[in-house]
């Protein structure tokens, strides 16, 4: 069945994509050189659709589509673009297995999965594989530009249905395991829990900031400080460890 877009929301409200940052979000405030998005789908017409809505925007320029993942393999080692916008299934290879390779040939690239899969073990397997967004094709068009912009700008993105599911994926993971630690995690402060637990939720920086009542630059600054200490490289990959280290409990 072909994906299509959900109908339109509202792209202000808060809780239609957790943690969604905005072009004013941006430490740079400006970007000299626009997003460059490579769009794969396996069906054209969603493709099309998509590069008509993101034509729009002035900061982000569609440079390519792919209709699986080998061909978006292929075009993202000659095109290498800032951020891959991709279903996770489609003919000859899906978006999933496609990711690891992407990294691969295009280390830089920013992997976004837009699917209509409610599935967790595909949100699961997505973020394993190295996916940096997970979302819905539910969302409104103009959340799109505005999670691709996000992502750029080094936040994760995951929609709020679906990072519920995530949380209880590994509360059960947890649960299921009575393995010990063998090297101790490494010690967090008690703001920098705070922090991590509000990530978890799928707040964004501004979000969280309020929430603490501190600046969103020190908000920033202490999820650079955890991703440090922990040795990882994106806020959903501190999340996934402190679950699985017990450094988090979901109640």
């Amino acid at each position: 069945m072909a994906d299509t877009f959900g109908p339109m929301r509202d792209a202000n409200d808060p809780d239609e994509i957790a943690g969604a940052g905005t072009g004013a979000d941006m430490d740079s405030g400006f970007r000299k050189e626009p997003i460059r998005v490579l769009v794969v789908d396996d069906h054209a017409l969603f493709r099309r659709g998509l590069e008509i809505v993101l034509a729009q925007e002035e900061d982000i320029q569609v440079v390519g589509e792919a209709g699986d993942g080998s061909e978006a393999v292929d075009k993202a080692a000659d095109l290498l673009p800032d951020i891959v916008l991709m279903d996770v299934r489609m003919p000859k290879r899906g978006g999933i297995e496609a990711c690891t390779s992407i990294k691969e040939v295009a280390p830089s690239a920013k992997i976004i999965m837009l699917t209509i899969s409610d599935e967790e073990a595909d949100l699961y397997d997505a973020i394993k594989a190295g996916a940096t967004g997970y979302l819905l094709k539910e969302i409104s068009t103009d959340e799109v530009a505005t999670a691709i912009r996000a992502v750029a700008d080094g936040q994760s993105q995951i929609s709020p249905s679906m990072a519920s599911k995530l949380l209880t994926e590994f509360k059960s993971m947890i649960q299921r395991t009575d393995e010990r630690r063998l090297v101790p995690a490494p010690r967090l402060t008690d703001r920098e829990l705070e922090v991590l637990k509000l990530v978890a939720t799928g707040m964004n920086n501004r979000d969280i900031a309020k929430e603490l009542f501190i600046s969103e630059n020190t908000v920033k600054n202490h999820v650079r400080n955890i991703l440090e200490k922990l040795q990882l490289h994106s806020r959903m990959e501190a999340v996934v460890y402190a679950m699985r280290e017990k450094i988090l409990e979901i109640r």
